[in-house]
């Protein structure tokens, strides 16, 4: 049967709210309603053919409530004169919340309208681009709106999340909603107030002004004559980025490695640092232009992301020579070889040329499917060897 049912009524009513359509009619008033609903009635020919499920059909929809539905007088040759349902409104938001069992949460979203108004009506946007979002934050929203109308009257406050001293609020309330605080911000702070250049959860605190943890290096010093604090046999520091910056080290060799086992094993080197390497991302690094003078390798595992890291470290420091990064260390490893879970695929375009013949081979799967070598199955003595010939 193609007719509308009742179900097919309330299903057309369902899609309205889960576009959000119905929440944000709240907000700007728009003209949604009456709302004519689509409905698809027997043909004269099904009337006479399908003469008991039709006006069983009849009854049914006659029982919808919330839901009027305009009836039409069809004369038929055979069954003669007859009342048939032949359109279905909706006439307020009222009636559609109710088809659909939404009353409860249509008061709730009002409230949330209401508080916006009254405190920060610039933030219509926000609700109108993700009212079912804020929706599910309606116990948390009036302690997003306390921290945003703080933020606007102590801009770029220069202290720690911690101390930011709000009745009811503490700093993992804060750190949970970063992503909808930070919207919140952007449309509500003037735009000296926002640092653009830091985005996402983890720029958070930057991007509005707040101090952030800093960021940290760690290294070893190699060579017996490299020594920071005399009197201490391992030379294993971890110092801020700033700090790191302005080491008085001379150094003319720096390794840069994955995997922390591998950091504390590195072998001894004469005149040389060897940096663990945090994946993604060497921002800590960045201000530590005394290493753009220096003669750089990172150590990776031999997978696509490993040379992807490589690439993005490049963007930094381009004189880095990879170590042990190559074919021939690929291939004497093959019995330890594992398989990389998410490869990367994109293209990377500050590799050299024997580099990018590798990775294209690992992304083409040349060598079987999702291959990888990670640094810390390499034999000791292919690094010492490749320590030897920098």
């Amino acid at each position: 049967m193609s007719w509308t049912t009742r179900l097919d009524l309330k299903k057309q009513v369902q899609r309205l709210w889960d576009r959000g359509t119905l929440l944000t009619a709240m907000i700007g008033g728009t003209a949604l309603f009456p709302k004519r609903l689509t409905f698809k009635s027997p043909t004269a020919g099904q009337q006479s053919e399908q003469f008991a499920n039709v006006q069983e059909w009849i009854t049914d929809i006659a029982e919808i409530s919330h839901v009027r539905i305009v009836w039409q007088t069809v004369q038929h040759r055979i069954l003669g004169t007859n009342q048939m349902p032949v359109q279905a409104w909706v006439d307020t938001l009222e009636d559609a919340l109710a088809l659909i069992g939404k009353q409860r949460a249509g008061e709730r979203f009002r409230e949330l309208i209401r508080l916006t108004g009254e405190s920060q009506p610039a933030l219509f946007p926000l609700l109108e681009k993700r009212p079912h979002q804020i929706l599910k934050l309606a116990d948390q929203w009036a302690h997003l709106l306390a921290i945003v109308d703080w933020l606007q009257h102590h801009p770029r406050p220069g202290i720690y999340l911690r101390q930011l001293d709000l009745p009811g609020i503490h700093t993992k309330f804060i750190e949970q909603h970063r992503s909808i605080l930070a919207e919140m911000c952007d449309l509500l702070l003037s735009a000296q107030d926002v640092d653009t250049r830091f985005t996402g959860v983890r720029g958070f605190s930057r991007r509005y002004g707040f101090l952030d943890k800093p960021a940290r290096v760690r290294f070893r010093l190699l060579g017996a004559d490299d020594v920071l604090i005399p009197g201490v046999g391992e030379q294993d520091f971890t110092v801020t980025a700033d700090m790191f910056s302005r080491l008085p080290v001379k150094v003319q060799k720096v390794f840069v490695t994955e995997n922390e086992i591998n950091f504390l094993a590195f072998p001894p080197v004469t005149d040389a640092m060897v940096i663990f390497g945090a994946g993604y991302g060497f921002e800590q690094l960045a201000a530590a232009t005394w290493l753009a003078e220096r003669n750089l390798y990172y150590w990776g595992d031999i997978d696509t992301h490993g040379f992807a890291i490589l690439n993005q470290l490049r963007l930094l420091f381009p004189n880095m020579v990879s170590l042990l990064m190559d074919e021939a260390t690929l291939l004497a490893h093959r019995t330890l070889w594992g398989t990389e879970p998410t490869p990367e695929n994109s293209e990377l375009t500050r590799l050299t040329p024997v580099e990018q013949k590798v990775y294209d081979q690992l992304r083409w799967n040349h060598w079987g499917e999702n291959i990888r070598l990670e640094q810390e199955r390499i034999g000791f003595r292919y690094l010492q060897q490749a320590i030897d010939g920098v």
